[in-house]
């Protein structure tokens, strides 16, 4: 814990600092739809279905359109990812210089909201394709931006042994609060083949069917989500640093012998390193989960809801199995199981098709492609969360306290310097093979680097002196 948080602590009593780490966790609660809603489980697959049927209306075969839906998909990911990447360092370093995050957060904030409440204008026909996908970019940095932020006062609540349980803890209740918002918006909105949601509904407030107008809701639902359940963040979690002066220069100086200082520190490049890879194999999962589903299995959008329900259920309750794993043996050894875990799903994956297991004939209308899926679904869900949880609890272990929004922001560097790698791989060899399915295929390779490469991290972590 640093010593503003410890004076924080001093000062306000055990009870305050309990609210500022429940009003900590709510940010979770606020920003997760972007990943469950918008990243994978209905705007990405309906997004897919969008840009296939346009492309296959230029004359495209169906297959070549689908690989260049999944293509477009990756576009709209690495660019934002590049943003992300080189910005975010120098902005944690301003920061952690004026002592101020919450001006920050409020920011990018807003970007998120503009960027998901701008999804609405996605047309089934086509004609907004790229304007959607610069306003998913839009929304993409807003949330991500708001995670390092956020992040970065992670080591303000609680030593190294405490921040594993508080890091899970707050990912699992995100992960509950993806559940609710699918549920909700499935049962409520999402429209089946037939018109109807999942329960037989018109689509709420009178949207219309024909126009996709209940699934393309998911972006205003999203940005109205965030805004009401960021009140209790903003009411609880305050800045613990007074205002100071500071300048750009003084950041960028203070960020650069922060890079030298990676040389020197072989436990922090190697985490960096071995993060890079497998955060990107990971959030390619979660993007090209809901296409890869519509893609190869044909799988409606309800279907897919469906299947992000069963994967949010299983990474809140393992998410918080695993925080206190964490808390138990540290983050090294949850990180490395939960690794090789992803290693062996993304293998079944790529040896699956509608029409076949490794190779094996499937009769026809079999049932198996669907239901090894789901139990995919649930396993991604708890791996890839207790995986995040870990990370971030690795993370404050080798966090300077006096400069933890600059630390973070270098590990959003670490995470998306690399993050065009794999959706651009997968569009890359998704274009070669005309096959969503083996386009996948090089995750396997990212996420067998980043196992390699945790061998030389310290598990107890590494401080700057």
């Amino acid at each position: 814990m640093t010593q503003a948080a410890a004076d924080h602590l001093t000062t306000l009593g055990s009870t305050s600092m309990r609210r500022r780490i429940r009003g900590w966790m709510m940010f979770d609660w606020a920003n997760q739809p972007f990943y469950t809603l918008i990243l994978t489980f209905v705007f990405g697959p309906y997004f897919a279905t969008v840009a296939t049927s346009y492309f296959m209306s230029t004359g495209l075969a169906e297959n070549v359109a689908d690989a260049r839906a999944q293509s477009l998909w990756s576009v709209g990911q690495t660019m934002a990812g590049l943003f992300i990447a080189f910005t975010a360092p120098i902005l944690g370093a301003f920061a952690d210089n004026t002592g101020r995050r919450i001006p920050w957060i409020i920011a990018f904030s807003i970007l998120y909201v503009g960027g998901t409440w701008a999804l609405w204008w996605t047309i089934p026909d086509g004609s907004t394709l790229w304007m959607s996908l610069l306003a998913f970019g839009i929304a993409m940095i807003g949330a991500e931006y708001s995670l390092i932020f956020v992040s970065a006062m992670l080591p303000d609540l609680g030593d190294d042994h405490e921040v594993g349980r508080i890091s899970g803890s707050g990912m699992a209740l995100g992960y509950a609060g993806g559940v609710l918002s699918l549920f909700i918006m499935l049962l409520l909105f999402v429209e089946q083949d037939s018109g109807k949601t999942l329960i037989d509904l018109d689509p709420a407030f009178g949207l219309n069917p024909e126009m996709k107008e209940g699934t393309r809701f998911v972006g205003p639902f999203a940005a109205l989500w965030y805004l009401l359940f960021m009140i209790p963040f903003f009411r609880r979690v305050k800045d613990t640093q007074k205002p100071k002066p500071g300048n750009a220069r003084g950041a960028l100086r203070e960020l650069g012998r922060s890079i030298l200082s990676i040389a020197r520190r072989t436990s922090l490049a190697a985490y960096l390193a071995s993060s890079m890879f497998y955060r990107d194999a990971l959030n390619a999962l979660y993007a090209f989960g809901g296409v890869y589903a519509t893609l190869v299995l044909n799988w409606s959008i309800t279907n897919i809801g469906v299947f992000g329900i069963i994967g949010a259920i299983s990474a809140a309750f393992f998410t918080w199995i695993g925080g206190f794993a964490d808390r138990r043996f540290g983050p090294k050894p949850v990180i490395r199981f939960n690794v090789l875990v992803l290693i062996a799903v993304t293998a079944v994956i790529v040896g699956m098709s509608r029409d076949s297991f490794f190779g094996i004939p499937l009769s026809e209308g079999s049932a198996l492609p669907d239901i090894v899926f789901y139990i995919l679904g649930a396993t991604i869900g708890a791996a890839g969360g207790a995986l995040q949880s870990a990370s971030r609890s690795m993370m404050v272990r080798h966090t300077d306290p006096d400069r933890p929004t600059e630390a973070f922001g270098l590990y959003a560097l670490s995470g998306k310097a690399t993050a065009f790698l794999a959706p651009g791989l997968i569009g890359l060899v998704t274009w070669l093979t005309d096959s969503p399915r083996l386009g996948v295929s090089p995750v396997i390779g990212l996420f067998v680097l980043a196992l390699i490469l945790l061998k030389w991290v310290n598990p107890k972590g590494e401080r700057t002196t």
